[in-house]
Formats: C-alpha cells, structure tokens, sequence
C-alpha cells in the first residue's frame, strides 16, 4: 500500500511563528503583492527573462498597487512604513529580483534623491508622476572604471555661466534606456553633486547591456554624457559630497535585506514541493535524509534572514537603523539566498536548470544583487572598520 504523499504546507515552514511580529495591515499589505505577483508575474517571468524583456507598463501597475517610493511621504508618494516597504520588496523579489530592481532603482534611489535633496519645484515636477509610474527613474552613480570607489568618479560638471555641462560615462545604470530622468552623480570643483537630466536632453544617451546571464528582465546600461548642458536649476541643491548618493545607497540595501529572503523562499517552496512529488527508487525524494537536510538547512537561514529584516524594519521605522546594520543586513541575506537558491537547484537535479523552476533563475539574478549596492567585500570592510576601528579599504 502506498503512503499518501503530504502536500506542502505553509504555516509549517514558518517554524518561528514570523508572520506573529507583523500587524493586520503589513500582513494585508502581503497578501495583495503577493496576489500581484502570482497573477502577474509568475506566469510571465520565464518568457520575460529568456527574451531580456522588461514589460515597461508593469510600472504603471506597480505605481497603482503604491509601491514606487512607497516609503516616502508628500508629493503623492504612498508614505507607508519602512517594513511594509520591505514586505514589498520581499513578495516582488520572490517573482523575480529584475522586477524588485525597478522598484528599487524607482524609489529608494532616484525618488528618494529627489525627495532628500531636491527643491520644492524638484519635488512637485517629478515625485508624483514617479509614484503613479509615468515618469520613470534612473540613478548614475557607478562608472566602468569607478565602481566600489564611487569617489574616484571621473564624470565632471563644470560651469559655463549659470549652466552646468557635464562630461562623462557611467555603466550599470539601472532602467536607463526607458528613464525620463536620471539622477547624475558628478565631480565639481566644489566637490561631487547631484544633478537631474532629462533624458531627452542634447548629449545624453543610454545603451542597454545585452550580453547577460543574469537580471535578463530587468535593464542596465552604459550611460555616456557629452557636454550635457543643464541650468542651474538641474542641481540638487541639498547634496554635497558623497553622502548625497550614499543617503539613497542605504535605502536601496535596506530594500534588499528583505527582498533576497523573497527569491530564497521561492526557491525552497520549489524545491520542497518538487521533492514531495519526484519519486526516485520507489520514494519521493523527500524520503530521503539527505534531502530533509537540505530543506531544513534552506529553511533555518531563511527563518534568520526574515527575522534580521523585520527586525532592521522596525529599527528604520524608530529612526535606530545605522549604516553597519544595513551592511550587516545585506552581506549576511544576499550571500545566505544565494546558497539557498543554489541547493535547491540540486535537488531539482536536471531539470533545474530549466526555466521552468525558479531556483537558478534566482540564483543567476542573486550574483547580480550580491555585486550592486556594495559587494560582499566592500559590506565586510565597513563591518570591519565598524568593529575594529581600523579603515581597510586601501
């Protein structure tokens, strides 16, 4: 007689009792991006990311359901909490970390310089066409020869009467290609600035990135500026030096804190169904000890990463979250989800290498969220210097 294979069932994995610590509301909040992305974008990812599509009207969508700069506050922004912004990110992120990356790029880097930085015209003119998804966003930190040392920027504005020109080239610039605005971070001889830039502005141009194996539904560029001629009220005021672009910096890694513990549930939610179903020498894999063990190594490190979220989340929303606490956040999530995603690829064996289970899908994407926003490398030295008072950098 056979035994009846169990189906998975979700309140067992969540072994800590986790959905405890949040309130009615953050757990509504849950349930409707959750449902987005069952809908959305679960039955559309795998063509998405096998054709490097990114379908721009999502952002509309997404500006709908208040998740573009939804941690904001005035000039249409959602203003909802810092872990119901988290909680967001984490659903999004276990469709797809591309799609997350939007969100991200939209409004914790280029929503949340204009709201830190910006005019009160600044503000007005953008912010609110950002939250609804018209205007779309863009953040030009990185450069092809400046990447973890964004103070050895070459991209120089200089004056030329009461106008701005900058010269310069950036790569790695997330949504460039489909931007209306982009945020440039340039050398001044009053040191690094932020300036806003039409993207339809003489001089400008954004090529996509194609040659990918990872993030292919999301978009990256190489940004190249040639005598981009701005007036002087494309400066963002309020930034100097390069705290301003390092302000945006830590809430795009806080948002990544949460939403690679989403990529990793989906992949153990995959690979534990698979293993109930497959049968190997007469028994679901399941059955087996070595698989239990790797379900429960994947489960325990996902119980820790969501706790450590939730836990910076009510930090942020206390106003105690500190800079190494978000370091520590994303060195330890980003590099427990992607050993995650990674085992549960094996024990999909073969066919996990398709697209039509999630887990290498979102490791490919994870080497791309483990680099950006600061490396590994670059999250340990500052942990270092933290607890050591020593600068290891150079």
């Amino acid at each position: 007689m056979n035994t009846p294979i169990p189906a998975p069932n979700a309140s067992h994995s969540d072994v800590l009792h986790l959905d405890a610590l949040l309130t009615a509301d953050e757990l509504a909040l849950r349930e409707k991006v959750r449902d987005f992305v069952d809908v959305r974008i679960r039955p559309n990812i795998a063509v998405w990311y096998e054709d490097a599509v990114f379908p721009v009207e999502i952002a509309a969508e997404l500006g709908a359901l208040g998740l573009l700069g939804m941690h904001l506050s005035g000039y249409g922004c959602p203003g909802r909490s810092a872990v119901e912004y988290g909680i967001a990110a984490m659903e999004l992120e276990a469709g797809d970390s591309g799609l997350r990356t939007f969100v991200s790029v939209q409004g914790s880097l280029a929503m949340s310089a204009i709201h830190k930085w910006g005019t009160e015209g600044q503000k007005n003119r953008y912010l609110p066409g950002m939250a609804q998804g018209r205007i779309i966003g863009c953040f030009g930190l990185t450069e092809p020869t400046a990447g973890s040392d964004p103070s050895a920027m070459a991209t120089f504005a200089r004056r030329d009467g009461t106008d701005w020109v900058i010269n310069g080239a950036k790569r790695w610039i997330g949504m460039a290609s489909i931007a209306h605005v982009a945020v440039i971070w340039a050398q001044t001889d009053d040191g690094v600035r932020g300036f806003l830039v039409p993207t339809d502005t003489p001089g400008f141009s954004a090529v996509p990135i194609d040659a990918k194996l990872s993030m292919r539904a999301s978009i990256q560029c190489d940004v190249h500026l040639e005598d981009v001629r701005l007036p002087d009220e494309a400066l963002l005021p309020g930034a100097r030096g390069l705290r301003g672009p390092f302000s945006c910096l830590n809430e795009a890694r806080f948002g990544i804190v949460w939403g690679v513990m989403g990529a990793a549930r989906d992949s153990y939610e995959a690979a534990l169904a698979y293993s109930l179903e497959r049968l190997q020498f007469g028994k679901p894999l399941a059955s087996y000890q070595i698989t239990q063990q790797k379900l429960v190594n994947m489960l325990m490190e996902i119980q820790k990463g969501t706790l450590l979220a939730i836990h910076t989340g009510r930090m942020k929303d206390a106003g105690t979250l500190t800079a190494e606490a978000i370091s520590l956040g994303k060195l330890n999530n980003c590099r427990e989800a992607i050993g995650i995603c990674r085992e549960a690829r094996s024990i999909l064996g073969g066919n996990g290498i398709t697209l039509d289970h999630s887990p290498l899908r979102h490791a490919n994407n994870l080497e791309s969220v483990r680099t950006y926003e600061g490396t590994d490398e670059v999250h340990t030295l500052i942990l270092g210097n933290h607890i050591t008072g020593i600068r290891a950098f150079h």
